[in-house]
């Protein structure tokens, strides 16, 4: 049997490599792990966790306006400063990366530092330096994906957006995405004016119809000037530092910061997985079976870089299985159905399930019921913002196949509905559930009158005379 340095090797320290190592190493394996930048990932650095507490942050501005119609007098306008929350952001981010780092070594997993290129089916190179292990893991995640336009080197990332040193006064957005419609909440909220230009007709494509549809609606009320099938053909950087913005259509828009929030893709550029015989697809990620293993039989991979579910908890239940099939003799894969799934956008959005398009396709009949209503909250507040709610199920009341909402607290109350779907519960169950009055959540459980089955072209159109509507 060969000798190796390690049982495992883990290329990436994000989500789904650290959790697959953390287990390895506590199952007694041998293990390394390499990174070249912070550990913790994108979505401790780049993504999840800084944007919600950015979303935190930006939320205030509406619990200040909305206090006033709760009887609460602020003595002196309220003062918001960027580089006070960018300094609480970062020193936490700060924080999370000596957690994680302190877990590796408490799991005896020994953390490398620098970008790791696979050499051959056991071979990893870092730097100078050359580590042999029986298992190699992929981990590498995902980058922003910028599109092919003039002058797009003027423009921002993702990654960029998190670290600006001010609130850009004008903003344009380019995709309508999660992570666009969730940049766009935060800089709307904290008082830049925000242009959104994207291809389709409303916001979040892959989403409900309904959804999208109701969140374009609720965005435009918080002010965000949503420019629906628009393109960017050029970017200009004026003397002054502003941006032109040609359009596809001819037309200009004057802006100081260009935001393009068009994807991301697998990170796998420069690994040497495709040298190694490691199979990837067009995007560039890794294929990988039902556990995880690429076309090399040694070679695994894990996470955003094999674009399955491209979500953090995804990717932490895949190196899980991983890890316990290759060290635990407990052969199983991440179970990939009725996962759930949130975006921070102000409102929120939250689902599980089927959309209605999709549950349509694949069991035709279905039952559709829709709730929009204004929150209790704001009937004092006086504020328009208003919540969705819908499930979609079999016929008279049989499994649910799906659960969607926006508004405040989705995906909170989404968690818990992701149980209730993974157990297979029907709409005769949700309505035998006593709810909690008076809440949003309880909508779920006393909604009773069907939707008529859609005409043709109608489906996903909010304004359906038997949509029930509550103020």
């Amino acid at each position: 049997m060969a000798n190796y340095d390690f049982d495992l090797f883990t290329i990436g320290g994000g989500s789904g490599g650290v959790a697959a190592s953390r287990r390895a190493g506590a199952l007694g394996a041998r293990v390394a792990l390499c990174e070249e930048n912070q550990v913790g990932g994108t979505c401790v650095h780049r993504g999840c966790v800084p944007k919600k507490l950015l979303v935190y942050g930006a939320h205030f501005r509406e619990e200040f306006e909305d206090a006033a119609g709760h009887g609460w007098t602020l003595a002196e306008p309220p003062r918001f400063d960027w580089g006070t929350l960018q300094a609480a952001k970062d020193k936490e981010l700060e924080r999370l990366e000596g957690v994680y780092r302190r877990m590796l070594k408490d799991s005896g997993v020994r953390v490398i530092q620098g970008r790791g290129r696979v050499v051959d089916a056991h071979t990893v190179e870092v730097g100078e330096q050359r580590y042999t292990a029986r298992h190699v893991l992929v981990a590498t995640g995902s980058f922003p994906s910028l599109p092919r336009v003039k002058g797009v080197e003027h423009g921002l990332t993702s990654d960029d957006a998190l670290s600006l040193k001010a609130v850009p006064r004008r903003l344009l957005i380019v995709g309508a995405g999660y992570i666009g419609v969730e940049f766009a909440g935060i800089f709307r909220a904290l008082g830049a004016r925000v242009t959104m230009f994207f291809r389709g007709s409303t916001v979040l494509r892959g989403f409900d119809d309904d959804v999208r549809a109701f969140l374009t609606q609720e965005l435009r009320k918080k002010g965000v000037d949503l420019r629906p099938e628009t393109q960017v053909a050029d970017v200009e950087k004026r003397p002054d530092g502003s941006l032109s913005v040609l359009t596809g259509m001819g037309e200009t828009l004057e802006v100081d910061a260009v935001l393009f929030a068009t994807g991301r893709v697998p990170h796998t550029k420069g690994l040497g997985l495709e040298a190694a015989g490691v199979k990837l697809d067009e995007r560039g990620a890794v294929c990988v079976d039902a556990h995880s293993r690429s076309s090399v039989e040694s070679i695994l991979a894990v996470g955003d870089v094999t674009d399955r579910i491209n979500l953090t908890p995804v990717a932490i239940a895949e190196g899980r299985a991983v890890a316990e099939g290759l060290f635990n003799g407990q052969e199983r894969s991440m179970d990939h159905t009725g996962v759930a799934s949130a975006v921070f956008s102000q409102p929120p959005v939250g689902a599980v399930g089927c959309t209605e398009r999709e549950a349509r396709e694949k069991h035709g009949a279905v039952d559709v019921y829709v709730s929009t209503f204004r929150p209790m909250k704001h009937v004092l507040s006086g504020r328009e913002e208003r919540t969705l709610i819908k499930v979609i199920c079999e016929p008279d009341g049989g499994r649910v196949l799906g659960f969607h909402m926006v508004g405040a607290d989705a995906p909170e109350i989404l968690q818990g509905l992701a149980v209730a779907l993974k157990c297979g519960v029907t709409k005769r169950q949700l309505d035998a559930t006593v709810g909690i009055h008076p809440t949003a959540a309880e909508e779920f459980v006393t909604l009773r009158d069907k939707r008529p089955e859609p005409e043709a072209e109608s489906a996903g159109e909010l304004g359906h005379d038997a949509r029930k509507s509550v103020d």
